[in-house]
């Protein structure tokens, strides 16, 4: 990703650094392979680079598509998605090689047993869809009561009001399909999680 970027505009590492605010060994380690970037790292490298999430992950050989896009199709599956694993949650983001998408659509599993656990609640731009395909899901969010949702049921939210996801009793873990939206800022604040996480590439050993 980060020699992705760095060789399209033709930067140095020190220049990548000065234009990210990232500094050069740390981005050094991350194109060897030898460090990942934390969530923290991701989200301000696409805020200052001016990208989205779904752009930093996007495949560089896949052509950009225009704007108005029509007629675009993507089949996204657990085997093509880029995967970041947090303390709390594997995010596997699907569709990845469409660019300037108006939603960025993501397969969770959750694993935090409590609030306590999870820590502090994650706001950011936009808005959420979350659906519950197995387990037993409540919602935290900062201006209503927690709620539990079962398999098969739904919510969605201002993603800019504090919110977090965790196992209801007795329940190890929550598969959840999620739909992210910005239309205010193309998806480039998107936040799913305020942990450190890996972020793997379909090409990648997925480590499980």
């Amino acid at each position: 990703m980060i020699t992705d970027i760095r060789t399209r505009n033709g930067w140095t590492l020190k220049e990548m650094s000065q234009h990210c605010g990232i500094p050069v060994s740390t981005l050094s380690k991350v194109e060897h392979d030898r460090l990942s970037l934390t969530y923290d790292k991701l989200q301000q490298l696409g805020e200052r680079l001016n990208m989205s999430m779904a752009d930093l992950f996007a495949d560089d050989t896949s052509p950009s598509a225009p704007s108005p896009v029509l007629g675009r199709r993507s089949i996204g599956t657990l085997d093509n998605a880029v995967r970041v694993n947090t303390p709390n949650y594997d995010y596997y983001y699907v569709c990845t090689e469409l660019r300037n998408k108006r939603m960025v659509p993501v397969i969770t599993r959750l694993h935090a047993k409590s609030i306590d656990e999870f820590g502090e609640l994650v706001r950011h731009s936009g808005e959420e869809f979350i659906y519950v395909v197995e387990g037993v899901l409540v919602v935290h969010t900062e201006f209503y009561d927690p709620i539990t949702l079962q398999a098969g049921e739904s919510i969605y939210i201002d993603s800019g009001m504090g919110h977090g996801y965790v196992c209801g009793e007795g329940c190890d873990e929550v598969l959840t399909i999620g739909v992210m939206s910005s239309a205010e800022e193309d998806l480039s604040a998107l936040a799913l999680g305020h942990h450190a996480g890996k972020v793997t590439r379909p090409s990648e050993p997925s480590g499980t």
